[in-house]
């Protein structure tokens, strides 16, 4: 790689550390370094990229609002291409599935949309607290980082994070105590210490964390748990909606309704940074301008996001074969561990993931697929799951082609 990154980009990068070469072009499930050599992608720009690079539907329409001047900077102003995306979202979204919510477009990236649903739900409360969980990943900025559970993570923060108190997510006691017997008990004891919480913030299925998916079943005893006790519920989907596990929302296979649901990442359809905050209408008590951002309406995402749910969710042809797709990886990952001791399958959907005993083993695996020629993410605490979400547009071909490679590299591995 060129010295130039060494030398003038921050230590603060690390893909282009686990990945060394220079990237130049992508188109689909592929991107290709600059001197051409083709690299099968199975991270998708960490779920940015659900419908792949450069995907040509929503290219086109991207480059014809381009070509014609379309507003591209509007803060939160009134726009054609906002218009369209709300119209939109509201016939292929949410009349559908009868959910009754308000957009609000609080910055460009995950984080922003996170930072706004904690904000509000004190808001809305008057309470302070926040209850988070284990393995937990819900952005970088310090709202956001004091309801993550990484200790690297929340070190970089350099003051403490408060307000915020961890509980065990699904399974993490492997089956040894009942379902929030934890929780529900320092909630109802008065002189247990724990602040009455504002609101409860989950992923259905932890990417960052681990590939940790809950079950349908926890996930309904959680929002009764909250209806119970007057707190919120805050659904992160950032990285897991947009159909990354199926359905458009992961939390739909568990028939709740969140309070707040969080979306960035493919919302956008493109790649390009879009993020917004879904909010019960009856929740939605914000003051005009009380809380905003330069960045808040990208108007080209706008467009590739209208484009991608016309095309992807007009129909429920996309969620099966997301799915079909999904149970094919776990087949194979299922053999792999039936043949390798130490490893553990998981995850649903298109988020699936390869646990190792040795959290070494996962990084080597990495590096033995990108040597094949094949881009693979690591996630956990101690990056010891091999993480793969190919684009939801990857082809039958190219998925057998990645599951090869994944294959021959655990065996490289592990040999």
């Amino acid at each position: 790689m060129n010295d130039i990154f060494a030398t003038l980009e921050s230590e603060a990068r690390s893909y282009s550390r686990t990945w060394p070469t220079t990237f130049d072009r992508a188109v689909g499930s592929w991107i290709y370094g600059e001197d051409g050599t083709p690299y099968l992608d199975f991270f998708a720009g960490a779920g940015a990229l659900n419908y792949g690079h450069n995907n040509p539907l929503l290219k086109r329409k991207l480059l014809e609002y381009i070509e014609r001047d379309g507003i591209h900077h509007g803060l939160d102003q009134a726009t054609a291409a906002k218009r369209e995306f709300l119209e939109t979202v509201d016939e292929k979204l949410l009349k559908p599935r009868g959910l009754d919510y308000k957009l609000q477009f609080s910055g460009p990236t995950g984080t922003n949309s996170v930072e706004a649903a904690l904000k509000l739900a004190r808001k809305i409360t008057g309470r302070e607290s926040i209850i988070s969980f284990t393995n937990a990943f819900h952005g970088m900025t310090l709202g956001s980082l004091s309801v993550t559970g990484n200790s690297m993570k929340r070190g970089g923060a350099g003051i403490p994070l408060v307000h915020a108190t961890p509980m065990p997510y699904d399974n993490y006691f492997e089956g040894q105590y009942p379902d929030f017997l934890y929780f529900d008990r320092l909630l109802a004891d008065s002189g247990s210490g724990l602040n009455a919480p504002a609101a409860v913030i989950v992923e259905t299925l932890q990417g960052e964390g681990g590939i940790n998916s809950s079950r349908p079943e926890w996930l309904r005893g959680l929002s009764d748990l909250c209806k119970r006790h007057d707190m919120l519920l805050i659904v992160d989907d950032v990285q897991m909606g947009c159909g990354r596990t199926g359905p458009f929302f992961s939390f739909e296979e568990a028939g709740i309704t969140p309070d707040i649901v969080c979306l960035s990442k493919s919302i956008g359809g493109y790649g390009s940074p879009l993020a917004t905050t879904l909010i019960k209408s009856e929740h939605d008590v914000w003051e005009p301008g009380e809380h905003n951002g330069t960045f808040r309406g990208n108007n080209p995402a706008f467009v590739t996001a209208t484009e991608a749910l016309r095309q992807y969710w007009s129909d429920d042809a996309l969620q099966r074969s997301t799915v079909a797709k999904g149970e094919r990886v776990g087949q194979v990952l299922d053999e792999l561990v039936n043949t390798h001791e130490g490893t553990v399958a998981k995850g649903r959907g298109l988020a699936r993931g390869l646990g190792f005993e040795d959290p070494d083993l996962a990084g080597k695996v990495s590096k033995a697929a990108f040597d094949r020629g094949m881009i693979l993410e690591t996630a956990g605490p101690n990056s010891e799951v091999v993480k793969i979400m190919p684009p939801l547009t990857v082809t039958d071909e190219e998925l057998e082609q990645g599951l090869g490679i994944i294959t021959d590299s655990v065996q490289a591995v592990t040999a």
